[in-house]
This record gives C-alpha cells, sequence and structure tokens, in this order.
C-alpha cells in the first residue's frame, strides 16, 4: 500500500464525505436502520452517530480498508450502539446466512471492484424482510454529464480509493437480487460529475 494510500487518501475520504450534503443523506437514510444492522464499507464511521439507538440492537461493520477502521472505533465509542467489525475474504461477507435485520450501504458501492458479486453477498446475510438502505453516487441522467463521468473516472479511480463515478447503481441493486421499493434521487451541490445521487431502500 502507498503512503498516499495509507496515510493522505483516508482523511480526505473522511472529509469528502462528511460534507454537509453528504452527511445530510446519510441523515435521512441510516434511521431506518433497526434490529441487527450491517454496515457494509463502514469506513471512518461516518454514519454512526445516525443510528437509533432505541431500535439497532448493534452495529457489524465491513470494511477492507483496515486504515479507516482506526476512526471507526473512536466514533463507536461515542454512542450507546455495541460496534463490532467482521473481515471480508475473498468478497465474501464473514456470517450467516440470513443473519441481519437490516444492512446498510453509503457511498460504498462506487469503490467496490464487483459490486454485483458484492450485492448478492448482502442478500445472501439479510433475513426475509429485512431492508437495505442505500445513499449511492453514480451514473446521472443526463448525457453531458454521463459523458463526462466516463472521461473522468480513469483519472478519478486512483485518486479517489477505486471511486467510480458512472455505476448505475438501480441497475446494480436489481443484479444484486434486491428489489427497489423506495427510491429518491437528484444532484447535491457540487460538481455535477460526482453528485448524482439515489437513497432509498430495497429488499
Amino acid at each position: 500500500m502507498s503512503f498516499y494510500d495509507e496515510k493522505i487518501l483516508p482523511h480526505l475520504i473522511d472529509f469528502a464525505c462528511g460534507m454537509g450534503h453528504v452527511m445530510k443523506t446519510r441523515s435521512r437514510v441510516v434511521p431506518q436502520a433497526e434490529g441487527r444492522v450491517l454496515e457494509i464499507g463502514i469506513g471512518t464511521g461516518l454514519n454512526l452517530s445516525f443510528y437509533d439507538a432505541q431500535k439497532v440492537s448493534a452495529i457489524v461493520g465491513v470494511d477492507p480498508a483496515a486504515q479507516m477502521q482506526d476512526k471507526a472505533r473512536q466514533r463507536a465509542g461515542q454512542i450507546a450502539i455495541p460496534l463490532e467489525m467482521i473481515a471480508l475474504e475473498l468478497g465474501q461477507i464473514q456470517a450467516a446466512d440470513a443473519s441481519f435485520d437490516s444492512i446498510v450501504c453509503t457511498f460504498t458501492l462506487c469503490t467496490i471492484p464487483d459490486a454485483s458479486a458484492a450485492l448478492q453477498e448482502m442478500r445472501r446475510v439479510l433475513k426475509p424482510g429485512g431492508k437495505l438502505l442505500f445513499a449511492e453516487h453514480g451514473r446521472a441522467p443526463d448525457l453531458k454529464v454521463r459523458l463526462w463521468q466516463d472521461r473522468l473516472t480513469p483519472l478519478w479511480k486512483p485518486l479517489a480509493g477505486g471511486c467510480h463515478l458512472n455505476r448505475d447503481i438501480p441497475a446494480l441493486l436489481r443484479t444484486g437480487g434486491f428489489h427497489i421499493r423506495d427510491l429518491h434521487s437528484g444532484y447535491l451541490p457540487g460538481p455535477r460529475p460526482m453528485t448524482w445521487v439515489w437513497s432509498g431502500w430495497a429488499e
């Protein structure tokens, strides 16, 4: 791992993903979680303050970027919900089938190399009737913006931890075996190739 990836990138991601409008999006999605929750790509723990301790019994976090987990553990110390970190090995979530009531995935699918396979794993560990709660940026509806997303993605990925600007999130969710039940979309303030966001839940 390079010095940039280990020492600089975690702080840049924490700053960019913790900006006001991004956090507002998180604040609308995360409080819907209940029961035993799996958070995919927990990163530095930016979602932790939005969980409702009256509804959530435990949070299990998974993130391949170990250099971000220390910050997540620090933030976990500020909430009243226990946090456990589990391994992600060979793309498989180390958890039993149907073992989570809710899954939270925010601003994460853009960086997973095989997002369809990851979603199939999420489908496996989610209980019947459970919810996948998501907020993800991706492929915009406007042709000019999409063209810029396609142009910028090869340059952007190595700077942003593998982030793809041009992924079709609803299509990925369906490929992963999910049925979208609630979907909102729109641009956040900022450069349009980076700010088209979908949020909602699927089962």
